[in-house]
């Protein structure tokens, strides 16, 4: 059951754009083998040329001029948001409603999934997000060289799958290669490992595990959309060589699912690792501080008892008394020492 939408009664016939007001809609154009693309306010002259309309961003008015234009509701960012799959991946009116969950801000420390969804359509694919994903510019700029990306809505949209791919695994190889990296300065010799500063290295840990787990939720989202898309109980009539290519896109999805399920170990390995050389240093300073407790508590304990004032204490007035003491103090502390060192306690 779809969400209810909340929107005003405004028709497409008396929406109005100011010169004022940043109108984020793109419509990408193919003829005489070339792309072309148009900023700003779709005619219906663009829309009939058009195989691929970007909407970021998009006001009311621009969402209800578009859908007076494709005679289609667009999703509202409620429904874009729900988590149930029967509101994310649905067909109605001949058009087939895609959203998947992106990943945004990849090369940052803290990335993030947002939404973005496909309505494909027999003449245009639309695409409707309130994020920058790079894998979207990306693709922009290649058809720009390729046109015949865009020759149609769904070479648009098998096109912008397998840009969202790329950009995963790139992201994911940059964690296999910092990853080894890490290793490298955990495993290296202790002159080395001395100077490591664990407290940055389990940061770079924490990074590399948000980005992996959000890489996870990207694949697990785009794997249920594409296998959607391509079932046989489709109504919308797909291309012959649509099957094939979406085919290809799942097991490219599965192979990088896999993938980040062997990151997932690395990086459980070298946290391991991390917390297992700081229990060592530890372990060696409080090492450290046992042997000195062990070394100096029989002098301090020689020492408290000649240092009590009682009136009968014969070895006070001795005259090599003090020396006795000195020597009985450091012979104590040795033999101390050799006991617990030859019993394995030290």
């Amino acid at each position: 059951m779809r969400i209810a939408r909340r929107r005003g009664t405004l028709s497409p016939s008396n929406c109005r754009f100011t010169n004022n007001e940043t109108v984020m809609i793109t419509a990408y154009c193919v003829g005489n083998e070339h792309l072309s693309s148009h900023h700003g306010f779709v005619t219906a002259e663009h829309f009939q040329k058009a195989t691929w309309i970007d909407l970021f961003e998009p006001s009311m008015e621009e969402e209800h001029h578009l859908e007076g234009l494709l005679a289609l509701e667009l999703p509202t960012r409620e429904e874009m948001r729900a988590i149930e799959d029967s509101i994310r991946l649905y067909e109605s009116n001949g058009a087939v409603y895609l959203t998947a969950k992106v990943m945004v801000n990849s090369e940052s420390e803290y990335p993030r999934l947002d939404d973005l969804t496909f309505v494909l359509t027999a003449r245009c694919l639309v695409t409707v997000r309130y994020a920058e994903p790079k894998a979207v510019r990306l693709f922009a700029s290649r058809a720009e060289h390729q046109p015949s990306a865009c020759v149609n809505s769904e070479n648009v949209l098998l096109g912008l799958l397998g840009a969202l791919l790329e950009r995963i695994a790139d992201s994911i190889g940059r964690v296999g290669s910092d990853l080894d990296d890490l290793v490298h300065q955990v495993l290296a010799p202790d002159e080395t490992r001395r100077r490591l500063d664990y407290t940055a290295l389990l940061r770079q840990l924490e990074c590399k595990q948000i980005l992996i787990a959000r890489a996870r939720g990207s694949l697990a989202s785009l794997n249920r959309l594409v296998s959607f898309v391509s079932k046989p109980a489709l109504e919308y009539q797909l291309s012959k060589s649509f099957k094939p290519r979406a085919t290809t896109l799942l097991h490219d999805i599965q192979s990088l699912v896999d993938h980040t399920a062997f990151l997932a170990n690395n990086i459980s390995f070298e946290l391991a690792a991390i917390l297992g050389m700081i229990n060592v240093e530890q372990n060696g300073i409080i090492k450290i501080f046992s042997v000195a407790a062990v070394v100096f508590m029989p002098p301090t304990l020689v020492a408290s008892i000649y240092g009590m004032n009682f009136d009968v204490m014969p070895e006070l007035k001795l005259g090599f008394g003090y020396p006795l003491a000195l020597g009985l103090m450091v012979a104590s502390a040795i033999v101390t020492y050799w006991m617990f060192k030859r019993r394995g306690w030290l």
